[in-house]
């Protein structure tokens, strides 16, 4: 039982008030706030921001640092080192995530057409092929596990796949 079976048979329980941690947000969000806060990444790793999260650990830090005098009204507003230094790792995480996420995204449509392109050059091949395919075991498409030779540990080969490349799966094969 997941995490979230258990929030649903458990309506009281803590997980079904926050929801579940390991459950992503959606690619496209659904509503205003998920609109807005999707957002919040982008623009804490904008270069604008870092810029003026640089320039202001510059007013707070390293200007004190070199002698000039920074008032208490300007470090309240602004913050201290702690702040601002944390400030801009925030930025540099959420730059990381967007890189993350970018990257995934490219992957998995990579994986879709890399698999497309392999049902698709199956097909071709059952097509071309029918005959073998049939004396194979492959029917329609489907193979029948159930005729085809269990696989024999030594040789490395998936019981006669046809992957070892010689004519060892074709008609007439083995017979001296």
């Amino acid at each position: 039982m997941s995490s979230a079976d258990t929030a649903r048979a458990d309506p009281g329980s803590r997980s079904a008030f926050a929801g579940s941690t390991n459950d992503l947000a959606a690619d496209t969000p659904t509503s205003r706030l998920d609109r807005a806060l999707q957002w919040v990444p982008r623009i804490l790793a904008s270069k604008p921001h870092v810029i003026a999260l640089m320039g202001l650990g510059l007013y707070l830090i390293v200007l004190p640092l070199l002698g000039v005098v920074v008032t208490a009204k300007a470090e309240l507003i602004g913050g201290n080192y702690t702040n601002v230094t944390s400030d801009i790792g925030a930025c540099i995480a959420a730059g990381g995530t967007l890189h993350l996420i970018s990257q995934d995204r490219k992957r998995r449509r990579m994986d879709e057409e890399r698999l497309t392109l392999v049902r698709e050059t199956h097909r071709l091949l059952h097509h071309l092929y029918a005959d073998t395919a049939r004396e194979l075991g492959h029917a329609g498409g489907l193979i029948q596990r159930a005729a085809r030779p269990p696989a024999d540990p030594g040789s490395g080969t998936g019981g006669g796949s046809g992957t070892g490349g010689g004519s060892e799966a074709g008609p007439g094969a083995g017979s001296t």
